[in-house]
């Protein structure tokens, strides 16, 4: 028995002894020595004869799969008691080191079918606007309820509407450093804007002017960076959609305002203004405690020597575009990005009362910071302005300034930490970068949800901007696959925090 057990794989052992019972020697009669073997029971089991059968049998074991490695049974040792088993998992998925170990998941990841997903990720382009259809809904994705609902777990079509917003910050940021000089003797000529989605096209250039100054010294230092010390900067721009199968698709012809986030040296100067200040008056204003952050007004009253302020500007132009539409189904989305977020907000504030018959106006913020007070939360919400704040929790700009200001709207949270690709403990320079933003909304499914698997947004760029933030695995996995994400997008410079 200790022979053949030994010859017997482990699964295949309880069903052998289970049959053994039943076996019975038989003389062969090929066997020469047949005659020579007695029929009884004591003396029909000679060594050779067994040998032999033991030995065929040992072949045909050996034809068969090679048995698994189990793991040893783990047990725990008591000073009373001496070794007990654990019964039931294994002493390593007790310890369930896929959480408590990162690097075990990452490894799992890098199966060949995850490697084949990360190869098309890298290599593909940016996705354009998103082709589903939101047809009489589309009140409730630009916010008419608020979002209730489309949150938590996101709506897909809520989820691509965010991210095609967050691609005309995009596209303000890398105009503005692709010429972001502005003369200080003449007014500026049109800014050329490379929109993602064709289906708009830009009608007016923003620009938004300090109040504050630098010494003169400065320029002198830096003369081959004077655009970091100007007082007018183009901020951003107006684009209206005018393809007919793109208004279809969203059920209205939409107007957006795209606004990009803190570049210049006076615009950080703005930032830090951060006292409050009371709004001024106009014919549609019946409060007097609204108040909100002095340096965002700054930015967004202020006329320059050559541009009117960013405030006259967009209200010109939206009276302009609502009346040379009149009689359509109108929408105003209002989106930006960081000090854009904060101007964003200030902007829909007062177009959504410039004139008798304003579209419903919405905001889409990107790690917006908060604005003003209390009231002017309210006086936001009493005007049917809606705002969607998309939030990461480890970006620290979303939190400032401190607690006499209020966060208005709804809020859209993401981490970077659900993110397989980033770190978790990514700088702060990567929690508030678009990109990154967008990357994270992207894979969003829930609260409760880890990233989703079939997250479409190419990671080329994620890559180029936060290759410092990226998990080393995937960065070398990257290099093991011979692809250069910064050659996937080139012509693509960084939105900054």
């Amino acid at each position: 028995m200790q022979l053949i057990t030994s010859t017997i794989p482990p699964q295949n052992l309880t069903g052998f002894q289970v049959c053994q019972s039943s076996f019975k020697y038989q003389i062969s009669p090929l066997n020469p020595s047949a005659a020579k073997i007695s029929n009884s029971r004591e003396t029909a089991a000679p060594f050779d004869v067994t040998r032999r059968h033991l030995a065929n049998l040992d072949k045909l074991l050996k034809k068969t799969d090679p048995p698994t490695m189990l793991e040893p049974e783990p047990v725990h040792k008591d000073p009373n008691k001496g070794s007990i088993p654990i019964k039931g998992k294994g002493l390593l998925q007790h310890l369930n080191l896929a959480r408590i170990w990162p690097g075990r998941k990452a490894a799992e990841d890098m199966s060949p079918k995850n490697l084949n997903r990360l190869h098309q990720l890298l290599s593909k382009t940016v996705e354009y606007s998103p082709k589903s259809s939101l047809g009489q809904r589309w009140r409730e994705y630009h916010g008419c309820n608020n979002w209730s609902g489309l949150l938590d777990p996101l709506d897909e079509n809520l989820r691509r509407e965010v991210v095609r917003y967050g691609e005309f910050v995009q596209a303000a940021y890398q105009s503005f450093y692709s010429n972001p000089a502005t003369s200080p003797n003449e007014a500026p000529l049109p800014h050329h804007v490379a929109l993602l989605d064709r289906s708009y096209k830009v009608t007016k250039s923003l620009y938004a002017t300090a109040s504050v100054g630098l010494p003169g010294w400065v320029d002198e230092v830096a003369p081959d960076i004077n655009w970091m010390t100007q007082r007018s900067s183009w901020v951003g721009y107006v684009a209206v959609c005018d393809d007919r199968r793109e208004i279809a698709r969203m059920g209205r012809r939409d107007i957006v305002i795209a606004l990009r986030g803190t570049a210049t040296c006076l615009e950080w100067a703005e930032n830090f203004r951060a006292y409050q200040i009371k709004i001024p008056a106009d014919n549609n204003t019946t409060d007097e405690d609204s108040k909100v952050e002095c340096g965002f007004l700054s930015l967004y009253k202020t006329a320059g020597a050559h541009v009117k302020s960013l405030s006259e500007s967009v209200v010109e132009e939206i009276k302009r575009l609502t009346e040379l539409y009149r009689g359509e189904t109108l929408s105003i989305t209002v989106t930006g990005h960081s000090l854009g977020a904060a101007l964003a907000v200030l902007m829909a504030d007062e177009i959504s009362v410039c004139s008798p018959e304003v579209p419903p106006v919405a905001v889409f913020s990107f790690g917006g910071p908060r604005v003003g007070n209390k009231s002017f939360a309210d006086r936001i919400e009493s005007r049917n302005v809606k705002v969607l704040r998309i939030v990461n929790s480890q970006d620290v700009i979303t939190q400032v300034p401190p607690v006499t200001y209020s966060h208005v709207g709804t809020e859209l949270r993401v981490d970077t930490k659900m993110s397989p690709y980033l770190k978790p403990n990514a700088d702060v320079a990567c929690c508030h970068d678009l990109e990154a933003y967008l990357h994270l909304v992207d894979g969003f499914l829930s609260s409760k949800c880890p990233f989703r698997p079939n997250a479409k947004r190419s990671l080329a760029r994620l890559m180029q901007d936060q290759k410092g933030n990226v998990k080393k695995l995937y960065m070398s996995k990257v290099k093991d696959l011979g692809l250069n994400p910064e050659l996937q997008t080139s012509g693509c410079l960084p939105s900054p925090s």
